[in-house]
């Protein structure tokens, strides 16, 4: 018996017999779920300076953030001694066993910009410890106190270093912890991880491991986000879980930032196989490592939410048998208003399975009761895949279009007033989705979309549980639950209300889900990939379709004139949703202007070869803003006199001289035994500089020196193999170096008996340089570690 023919009008997966109210009481349950998920990620009001003693304060942190961020101190100056001193005082009228480790140490992470060689830096940790009643391990708060050479660091980390204080003293108020605590300020974090990486390796304490929460800050404002943990996480998540009063962290974010470049002191630890948590705000980035970090822009909400966290944490892990704190297996876990929700790594792959087989049969019934043929399934799937190529695509022609009208983004990690050009981004997505459902709906079906686009979230979910397993919950449950409620819908009275119910809870459970997800990209990645977010919102509107069907007018049945005002109906989400998107790019252009408060960033530094005489202007910039174009006129490689700024392109310019001297090398001695020729040399620089480097050549006969051992200060450097095309060979870059200088042995192979020797020292500011003018109000500084740099260098034959 052959099956009737689908009536246009029964291809969805609801059709109320009230189809306007149906749709607005949806709409309303969807709007207040995505409220309540916006209002579970803001940060929380901070308390008051008279808050009870055993609770974190934001006005008392503030305080500190005020010390420690009056001005910028880069690892090694004056300031960061000042600052260091403010942090051992600190701690010390606590009564905490406190002392400053002075150490020389090498950098951690892939950070350096030494080809071939190494960086390391003189390094002073604050390190202080509240003892245990009975410990079953360390407990160690880590946050770094050194900041940019441009810029304070009110949030980046004064943030971090006033929270552990406050933390402390919350601490010091009430009954000792069972373990250890040990609080670590690290110094030069910011120049090469040093500070960590030389506790982590050299510190007593930090002999036998134990657990790390580290505290950062890469903006101004925004929730306090958990993003990395160490391997195997799932005891270290449950105890984030039950602790932190405002846990936000997705299993996502720590899968998506194992993957990237990036470092912070937590790496260090890391590499010393310590366990733990990295968190940090990230949201006002524009302000990131430039002149405005200061503590003025700090959100105190966001400052409160670090300290509420890092206190509640470091109690639970302070009573925690640290011994059992071991697990097999990474979990997966994300934020739902009023907690969050975790579940063993080894479910992930099942439930990815199971939500593939739960959409099939969904297919299976939906072609059973006539709702919708194998053509119109098959071509439901093959055109959902359309918005979800097209939404990044045109969320980032967009930004493109945005960024030829003002070009000063290009040197911003988020514009000062992102919020504008993040709803253009998700308008713009709702208007592909919108579109792309308006011209197949009729032709479709309702039913066979909507399957389609369970259908792309179930396979992204398999590849995900595969591929990024911690951020297969993304699409794996949005298509169960939608799987679930259109086998639901399918088993009552399809003009009924609770098909209307079941799709309305699936399309809950997406927006609890995905729309963290998209708010928390746009921060961490920046507009200029603000396409990921914009997937990830078409992947939230495929999950409710059955809803999104419900804003336009019935899928068929009508004849006439209620037929054509359907069809002119229709296209209307897609029109508002567009408009809306040109509104907010526009409103984004007319707020977000560059002037005194918000400045363009602008990068320049100068450099002098004391060889010929010659100053040269360099910038980053790869199309020079106005200001900028008026030092740098030409393009290439600048390694050949400045080897520690790599075999990057660079613009550059002449420049006058300027009357400073070059950092001297002085041989020490000079041996040969065997094969083997030993060097020693001392680097001594003859002004107040803060990195220091020394890069190795021969003549071109016979070839580039071959460098087999080195060290510096004592400490052995890892020889790296010479990028091909390199200008230099061997090369070291050390940060902060003492006024005495460095001495640096060469162990070279004998035969080499003509070399060259590379060395530049560089301090920081530019108002001194001849041709040199003031910027003006509305151009600033791009948070670089090399704006405003002023290098000097000379090479010297052996």
């Amino acid at each position: 018996m052959g099956v009737p023919p689908t009536r246009p009008a029964d291809r969805a997966l609801a059709r109320p017999r009230h189809r306007l109210p149906a749709a607005v009481a949806a709409l309303a349950a969807l709007l207040a779920v995505g409220a309540g998920v916006l209002v579970d990620l803001a940060a929380p009001a901070p308390r008051p300076a008279d808050a009870p003693a055993d609770q974190f304060s934001a006005e008392r942190a503030y305080q500190n953030v005020k010390v420690i961020a009056a001005r910028p101190h880069v690892a090694g100056s004056a300031a960061n001694d000042q600052v260091r001193e403010h942090l051992v005082g600190v701690l010390r009228g606590l009564g905490l066993e406190t002392e400053v480790q002075d150490a020389v140490a090498p950098e951690a992470g892939q950070l350096s910009g030494a080809a071939g060689g190494a960086t390391l830096a003189r390094v002073r940790n604050v390190v202080a410890r509240l003892p245990g009643t009975d410990s079953t391990g360390r407990v160690f708060l880590v946050a770094h106190y050194d900041s940019v050479q441009s810029g304070p660091g009110g949030n980046d980390d004064a943030a971090g270093t006033s929270t552990i204080l406050e933390v402390a003293r919350a601490l010091t108020a009430g009954p000792r912890p069972r373990n250890d605590l040990v609080l670590v300020l690290t110094d030069a974090e910011e120049a090469c991880l040093c500070g960590a990486s030389g506790f982590a390796a050299g510190h007593p304490l930090a002999a036998d491991g134990g657990v790390v929460l580290n505290l950062e800050a890469r903006g101004s404002t925004g929730p306090v986000i958990m993003f990395e943990t160490s391997r195997n996480n799932a005891k270290l998540v449950d105890v984030f879980g039950r602790a932190a009063p405002h846990p936000v962290g997705t299993s996502f974010a720590v899968e998506i930032y194992r993957a990237l470049p990036n470092d912070t002191d937590f790496t260090a630890f890391l590499d010393h196989d310590f366990v733990g948590l990295n968190s940090a705000y990230i949201d006002g980035g524009a302000i990131y490592h430039t002149p405005l970090d200061v503590p003025a822009a700090m959100d105190r909400g966001s400052l409160q939410m670090h300290g509420d966290n890092a206190l509640g944490l470091a109690r639970e892990f302070g009573r925690t048998n640290l011994r059992e704190l071991g697990s097999g297996h990474d979990a997966t876990y994300f934020p739902v208003p009023g907690g969050l929700v975790r579940y063993p790594g080894w479910l992930v792959l099942p439930l990815a399975l199971a939500a593939l087989v739960a959409v099939g049969l969904l297919g299976w019934l939906l072609r059973r009761r006539g709702r919708a043929t194998a053509g119109r399934l098959a071509a439901g799937v093959g055109l959902a895949l359309a918005p979800i190529v097209l939404a990044p695509l045109g969320a980032w022609l967009l930004w493109a279009a945005i960024t030829t009208i003002r070009p000063g983004y290009a040197g911003l990690l988020d514009p000062y007033r992102p919020i504008w050009y993040r709803l253009a981004v998700v308008a713009l997505a709702a208007a592909i989705l919108f579109t792309w459902y308006a011209l197949t709906r009729r032709r479709i079906g309702p039913a066979a979309l909507a399957f389609g686009g369970l259908t792309w979230l179930a396979l992204f979910g398999v590849l995900l549980a595969v591929l990024v397993p911690g951020g297969a919950y993304l699409a794996t449950l949005p298509a169960l639950a939608g799987a679930l409620a259109g086998l639901a819908a399918l088993a009552t009275r399809l003009d009924g209300p609770w098909p209307v119910v079941a799709v309305t809870l699936a399309g809950a459970v997406a927006v609890v889900i995905l729309l963290p997800t998209v708010v928390l990209l746009f921060p961490a990645l920046g507009m200029a990939m603000g396409g990921v977010a914009a997937l990830f919102a078409v992947l939230l509107g495929l999950a409710a379709l059955p809803l999104v069907d419900l804003l336009h007018p019935q899928a068929g049945g009508q004849r006439g004139m209620l037929a054509l005002r359907a069809r002119r109906l229709g296209p209307l989400p897609a029109a508002a949703a567009g408009l809306a998107a040109v509104v907010f790019a526009g409103v984004g252009l007319a707020v977000d202007r560059f002037d005194a408060a918000h400045p363009a960033p602008t990068h320049l530094m100068y450099g002098f070869d004391a060889d010929t005489g010659k100053g040269m202007w360099i910038s980053h910039e790869a199309e020079p803003q106005p200001w900028t174009a008026q030092y740098v006129d030409d393009m290439g490689r600048v390694s050949h006199y400045f080897p520690a700024l790599g075999d990057d392109v660079f613009k550059f310019g002449d420049a006058p001289a300027v009357n400073l001297p070059p950092p001297a090398v002085t041989v020490l001695s000079d041996t040969t035994a065997g094969a083997e020729r030993t060097l020693r040399v001392r680097v001594t620089p003859q002004r107040s500089v803060r990195v220091l480097s020394l890069h190795v050549d021969v003549d071109p006969e016979p070839g580039p020196a071959t460098v087999l051992r080195a060290s510096a200060a004592g400490v052995p450097l890892p020889v790296k193999p010479v990028e091909p095309g390199s200008s230099w060979g061997f090369g070291l870059v050390f940060h902060a170096p003492p006024p005495e200088g460095v001495e640096v042995t060469l162990t070279l192979r004998a035969q080499q008996e003509k070399m060259e020797l590379r060395a530049m020292d560089a301090s920081d500011g530019l108002e001194g340089v001849p041709g040199f003018r003031r910027r003006p109000s509305d151009v600033g500084v791009v948070g670089s570690h090399s704006s405003e740099m002023l290098a000097v260098a000379r090479t010297y034959s052996l």
